[in-house]
């Protein structure tokens, strides 16, 4: 098996439990403590931008608001208003 094929599987096998987990919920993601594959699943937030909300979570505490995405390195308004409606902070 080839290293992108083991990290491609990996990357699904992380998707679909993370899937398992927000079906049991909503489909609602906790931007304080959603991991970066889970973050993935937003409008406009791939994997660097995902491992970026993570990093700024870690370096800064907890979000107070959704809107304070924002401070995150390559997260606009945009992305934030597009997502509005998946994001939460519990």
């Amino acid at each position: 098996m080839t290293r992108q094929s083991y990290l491609a599987m990996l990357v699904l096998v992380f998707s679909l439990m993370s899937g398992f987990v927000q079906a049991e919920g909503s489909d609602r993601i906790n931007i304080n403590q959603a991991d970066a594959v889970t973050l993935t699943e937003l409008d406009g937030i791939g994997e660097s931008k995902a491992r970026a909300i993570v990093a700024y979570r870690e370096s800064n505490g907890s979000f107070k608001t959704v809107e304070d995405l924002t401070n995150v390195k390559g997260i606009g308004e945009k992305t934030v208003a597009k997502n509005q409606a998946r994001l939460n902070l519990e």
